[in-house]
């Protein structure tokens, strides 16, 4: 019997700078290398980077859509999920990832993190969120990567 797919949720605002965007293209990168899957919200600026990153590596990328369309999805999407709860949508990528990697964001972002938390899943962050009780703080997308794998394994 085969294992299932290993899925990483990757979370953060729809608009990025440059920095943010690098961090989040070379974690999806790296959750492909890992052979898992990426989730995220589907649109722009952190979610389409990492998205990016992990379609870069051949990885699969799943978007959990907040609207009724798929057209609204990032092209680095492979398989889109229309949910049409805006951010209640947040709950479903909470539990569908085995691990979340926080990079910036809002309060869709820190809501996403306290859902995972409260469902009792890693949660490493890049910045912003290491404040947050629970969280695992990384300085690095490789130290964020290598700190779920650990925890879910």
């Amino acid at each position: 019997m085969t294992q299932p797919l290993t899925i990483i949720g990757v979370v953060g605002g729809a608009v990025c700078d440059k920095a943010e965007g690098e961090s989040a293209r070379e974690v999806g990168r790296l959750i492909a290398r890992r052979g898992a899957a990426l989730v995220c919200g589907g649109l722009g600026g952190v979610m389409q980077e990492a998205a990016r990153g992990a379609c870069e590596e051949n990885g699969l990328t799943i978007g959990i859509l907040p609207g009724s369309s798929r057209n609204e999805a990032s092209k680095y999407i492979k398989l889109s999920v229309v949910t049409g709860m805006g951010h209640a949508r947040n709950v479903i990528l909470a539990h569908t990832a085995q691990a979340l990697i926080a990079i910036a964001g809002e309060y869709g972002t820190l809501s996403e993190i306290s859902i995972a938390l409260k469902l009792g899943k890693p949660v490493a962050c890049i910045g912003r969120w290491d404040a947050v009780e629970g969280v695992i703080s990384a300085a690095t997308p490789k130290e964020a990567i290598e700190r779920v794998f650990a925890l879910i394994k």
